[in-house]
């Protein structure tokens, strides 16, 4: 247990940990008093908070979506920064990244179950690759402008911050990244699916 002492490994249980907290679910719940995991699409992230509360309370969905977008943004973020500040490697920054991201999909208070991964990844990405990540969000706001459908619109924009990764930064390692990606993709089959069928619903 000696590994437990270990400085990068607490940091990388705390990073799933943090990012593994649903606070969409637990927002909905104490504020509108709606399991979002029974309603809606099931997802704990911003998007189904606001589709769900806006049946019963417009106003309030306003609010609780944009602090869980915030929240879920912000805790792989927290973990990165006190990283940062303390010197550890980059290797290990990417590996907290990675982590945050992979306990808000998995998360263990869900029985590993969880969101889509998007905010957080969002959240992390704008730590380490502010440049990619930003026009990541010009492309996910001119796409969820026009075609308004949640998934493709991030789908898109992580696909934008991917491809601006390896043009900015070609001598990176870039498997944390592509790993990421690979995770929010994954977590959106269900998305996709329903996109190539026209089943998708829009953000109105």
């Amino acid at each position: 247990m000696d590994f437990l002492f270990n400085t990068n490994v607490q940091f990388y249980i705390a990073a799933y940990l943090i990012g593994a907290i649903p606070f969409g679910l637990l927002l909905a719940k104490k504020f509108a008093g709606i399991d979002i995991k029974s309603a809606g699409s099931g997802s704990i992230g911003a998007t189904n908070v606001l589709r769900v509360v806006k049946e019963s309370d417009p106003d309030l969905a306003k609010k609780l979506g944009i602090a869980t977008l915030i929240l879920d943004a912000l805790k792989g973020v927290v973990v990165l920064v006190v990283a940062y500040l303390m010197g550890l490697d980059e290797s290990v920054l990417w590996a907290i990244a990675v982590l945050a991201v992979l306990g808000h999909c998995f998360s263990p208070y869900l029985g590993f179950e969880g969101g889509k991964g998007v905010a957080t990844g969002m959240g992390v990405m704008m730590f380490m690759l502010p440049i990619e990540t930003t026009i990541a969000l010009v492309v996910w706001l001119l796409m969820a402008k026009t075609i308004r459908i949640s998934s493709l619109s991030s789908l898109t924009g992580v696909v934008a911050l991917l491809i601006s990764s390896f043009i900015i930064h070609p001598n990176m390692a870039h498997a944390p990244v592509v790993f990421i990606v690979a995770i929010l993709f994954y977590k959106h089959i269900p998305n996709i699916i329903r996109v190539i069928k026209g089943e998708e619903k829009r953000v109105i």
